[in-house]
């Protein structure tokens, strides 16, 4: 297959899926459970594409499960997106250096 044709099939694919809800459902939505289910999908999304690059982004399991938990307390804890960021890499670089 040619690279256009896969490049059409993704348009259309594209197309189709923000056309379709806009074409089927007219008046707004007023469940809970639907609502609810619709914001977070895309947090589940990222989450599901970046959860195996976190564990094997560094080359070490551990390094990366090091600074999944790293990660996971800073965000508890209510700290920014740098701080965060920066809290991972550096539980990286740590467990680089001790080896782990």
């Amino acid at each position: 297959m040619s690279t256009i044709a896969y490049i059409a099939v993704m348009a259309a694919v594209t197309y189709a899926i923000r056309a379709i809800p806009m074409t089927l459902f007219r008046k707004p939505v007023k469940s809970r459970f639907v609502k609810s289910f619709l914001y977070y999908v895309p947090y589940v999304t990222l989450a599901v594409m970046t959860f195996p690059a976190i564990l094997n982004a560094s080359g070490s399991m551990t390094a990366g499960l090091l600074a999944l938990g790293i990660g996971i307390l800073l965000c508890w804890k209510n700290a920014g997106l740098f701080a965060t960021a920066a809290g991972c890499c550096a539980a990286v670089l740590a467990a680089g250096f001790l080896q782990l």
